[in-house]
């Protein structure tokens, strides 16, 4: 899905890692939510409330998933799976663009 309808967003950006990360709110008509993000180069680590869906849509990144010890490399067209109440780390090596589907 290349773009949404129907949604409401919310104005103020969610700002992490000193500006590292950053994305906007987008909330559905049936209660889901979604975010929309850049990341910069860098290292992060996340914590997940919900599960999430991670949708790479452009860029270049490794990440370390929950119960894993193997970094996997994902890019633009990727997607990868974070269960509720976990921790991910990513090493972004260029700006990526990202959706964050949060699944309850």
């Amino acid at each position: 899905m290349s773009e949404f309808k129907c949604v409401t967003v919310v104005k103020k950006a969610n700002v992490f890692f000193g500006g590292g990360v950053t994305s906007r709110t987008i909330l559905f008509q049936d209660g889901s939510k979604k975010t929309l993000g850049i990341m910069h180069p860098g290292e992060y680590e996340f914590t997940t409330k919900d599960a999430e869906i991670m949708e790479i849509l452009s860029g270049d990144m490794e990440v370390l998933l929950p119960d894993s010890d193997v970094w996997k490399p994902f890019r633009s067209g990727d997607a990868f799976n974070v269960p509720a109440n976990a921790s991910f780390k990513l090493k972004v090596k260029e700006l990526s663009d990202y959706c964050c589907s949060f699944v309850k």
